[in-house]
C-alpha cells in the first residue's frame, strides 16, 4: 500500500454482536418512520438545525474525497416563491403529457399533481448541486469524480439527519432544473440534483397508503 499522510482509524465502539444487531435494527426502525411529506407547517425551524444536517451530509464519502456538492439553503419567502413558480411551470408540462402515460400511471396512487404550494409554506428548501469541477481546497478547479454517486450518498445522509432532527422532508426533482442554478446564483459548472424541502408537518398532514409499501428483504437483497 502506498505510504500517505495518515491518522489512526476512527475509534469504533467495542460491541457484542447482539448490540450491533440492536443498533442496526433501531436505525432501520427509525428510518422506516420517515415519510415524504407534501403538507407542511409554516412554523419556523432554526438555521442551526439545517446547518448541522448539511454538515452531516458533508461527511459522506466521495470520489477522490473532492466532496463535489453544494447545498443552497433557501429560507427567503421571495426566493421560495420563485422556485415554486418555476417548478410548477415545468410540472404542468410534465402532467400534461411530457411524462408519458406509464410514468403518470405509476404516480397516480400517490395523488401528485402540478400544484406545489408546499414550496411556499415549508420553511426551508435545500437545493443540492453537483459540481463537475472543483476539488478539496478553496479555488481548486480540478475534475471531480463519481459526482452523481457522491452527491446521491450525501443526499441520503442529509435526509437521515433531517429526519433524526424531527423534521419532515420531501425530495423534489422538477425537470429540467436549470432554473435552480439561476435562482440560487450558482455557477455553470454546477448541476442541480434535487430540492430537499424540510420543515414540520402540518397538523392535518397525511401520507398515501401506497407510499408506505416497502419491498421486503428477499426482494431487495441476495446472499452469495
Amino acid at each position: 500500500m502506498k505510504t500517505v499522510l495518515s491518522l489512526p482509524y476512527t475509534q469504533l465502539p467495542d460491541l457484542a454482536d447482539g448490540d450491533r444487531i440492536a443498533r442496526a435494527r433501531a436505525f432501520r426502525e427509525d428510518m422506516a418512520s420517515r415519510r415524504t411529506c407534501r403538507m407542511f407547517s409554516d412554523a419556523p425551524v432554526p438555521r442551526d438545525v439545517i446547518e448541522e444536517a448539511i454538515l452531516a451530509a458533508g461527511t459522506a464519502p466521495s470520489g477522490a474525497n473532492h466532496q463535489p456538492w453544494h447545498f443552497a439553503a433557501v429560507s427567503s419567502p421571495k426566493l421560495k416563491h420563485r422556485i415554486r413558480l418555476a417548478a410548477e411551470e415545468e410540472e404542468r408540462a410534465f402532467y400534461a403529457g411530457k411524462a408519458g402515460q406509464e410514468w403518470l400511471k405509476a404516480l397516480a396512487p400517490l395523488g401528485t399533481d402540478a400544484d406545489k404550494s408546499y414550496l411556499d409554506i415549508a420553511p426551508w428548501h435545500i437545493v443540492v448541486f453537483g459540481q463537475r469541477r472543483g476539488g478539496i481546497e478553496p479555488g481548486d478547479n480540478r475534475t471531480n469524480y463519481y459526482v452523481t454517486e457522491s452527491v446521491g450518498i450525501a443526499c441520503g445522509f442529509l435526509l437521515a439527519a433531517l429526519h433524526r432532527a424531527g423534521l419532515a422532508t420531501l425530495t423534489h426533482t422538477p425537470s429540467p432544473m436549470g432554473f435552480l442554478r439561476e435562482i440560487c446564483g450558482r455557477p455553470s459548472n454546477e448541476k442541480p440534483v434535487m430540492v430537499i424541502v424540510a420543515g414540520l408537518p402540518a397538523q392535518d398532514a397525511v401520507v398515501p397508503v401506497h407510499a408506505t409499501k416497502k419491498k421486503p428483504l428477499e426482494q431487495i437483497s441476495s446472499w452469495l
